[in-house]
């Protein structure tokens, strides 16, 4: 007989209960701190879309910066690399705006006679459409995209903010390109002392997967804009520079940059040269995706970095309606890093977990398991 007396290895909350109590209250921890930074960032767009674009930047330039830092003091290798890139930006964009000015009466000629071309078929064609009905579809059309159009002090604005914007990246940029180690070990260096090393290994391999992310992604958009623009000077389609630059940028934008640059290729396509030839180029943009998909893609980036494509696509449409076309953008990017920088810590996590049973079943006198304790509590 116990007599009342319980049962000592009885508990009186079962432990799956206690495990089930820390989970959730971190969970809890992790969710208000997502939501918090989450927060912050909206609040403080342009200072974290120019962070956000610097590192991205600096993760394709930091090769050439190291390597004129080999010849040159730090500060002269990131600025020089950081004039290079603006040199190459600007000087592409008067080469294009140069090329455009003289085509543009064109395209707008061949787009009126288009539009024309396709109102006289809703009327004559098999719809039968009345003229009224046409022009009023047509105006109501007209009225919608003045609408949507921005104004005069709307547009001012988005061209100060941008502008505002690129300044920061390009200051932020240079810092990252001098010192981005050190910024980094400044970091770390914040961190308990304990976990420092498992921060500084986790933050090299999503620097390694950022870095690796942008290349390739450079790689493939030069790609799909060299082989689409061929087709397009071989198919005698107007404006072929400019919308292999329009192929280029819009694969910095997985999944809905390649379907929106190749669909304004075949529309201008359709309104230039007919049918047939846009026809032609919806086939040479087809080949040309599917290339980059089933070779490109996995001969140029590490598997490391590729994602799921729900998790892409999800990822892009957060981007889009938090931050517009930069958060699309900066998005899938920024979601590899952190799945790398997880697997990182939930790896060392893990091997940590499974060595401290060891070291703590090794056998030994009971001054060496007193002095154990004491460094299992009060870590360095």
């Amino acid at each position: 007989m116990t007599g009342g007396v319980e049962d000592p290895g009885r508990e009186l909350v079962p432990r799956w209960f206690r495990r089930a109590v820390v989970v959730c209250a971190g969970l809890l921890v992790v969710g208000a701190t997502v939501w918090v930074l989450g927060w912050i960032a909206l609040q403080l767009a342009l200072v974290t879309l120019s962070v956000a674009t610097a590192l991205l930047l600096a993760a394709l330039l930091s090769p050439l910066a190291r390597l004129l830092h080999r010849a040159m003091p730090a500060w002269l290798a990131a600025g020089l690399s950081v004039l290079l890139l603006v040199a190459a930006v600007g000087g592409t964009g008067y080469l294009l705006e140069q090329r455009i000015r003289g085509q543009l009466e064109n395209l707008a000629s061949s787009l009126t006679a288009s539009i024309d071309s396709i109102r006289d078929w809703l009327v004559t064609g098999p719809l039968a459409l009345r003229p009224e009905q046409v022009d009023e579809v047509r105006g109501r059309l007209v009225d919608a995209l003045r609408a949507a159009a921005p104004s005069g002090v709307t547009a001012a604005n988005t061209v100060i903010s941008v502008l505002s914007g690129l300044l920061i990246a390009l200051f932020v940029l240079f810092f990252f390109l001098k010192d981005g180690s050190g910024m980094w070990r400044s970091v770390v260096a914040v961190g308990p002392a304990r976990h420092r090393e498992r921060l500084e290994e986790a933050g090299r391999r999503g620097w390694e997967t950022l870095s690796r992310y942008v290349r390739g992604v450079v790689v493939i958009a030069l790609a799909d804009a060299v082989l689409i623009g061929i087709g397009l000077v071989v198919l005698g389609v107007p404006l072929a520079l400019t919308l292999s630059l329009l192929v280029f940028l819009g694969a910095f934008v997985p999944l809905l940059g390649a379907t929106i640059s190749g669909a304004a290729a075949v529309l201008v396509a359709l309104v230039t040269r007919g049918p047939v030839i846009a026809l032609l180029v919806l086939g040479v943009v087809l080949v040309v995706q599917n290339v980059e998909g089933n070779l490109l893609q996995p001969f140029v980036q590490s598997r490391a970095v590729k994602l799921h494509p729900v998790v892409i696509l999800l990822s892009v449409t957060a981007g889009w309606v938090l931050f517009g076309v930069a958060g699309a953008v900066i998005a899938v990017p920024l979601v590899a890093v952190a799945r790398s920088v997880t697997e990182s810590l939930s790896h060392d996590q893990s091997a940590e977990s499974r060595t401290e049973p060891a070291e703590r079943a090794e056998p030994g006198t009971e001054s060496d398991r007193a002095g154990a304790s004491t460094a299992l509590r009060d870590p360095p």
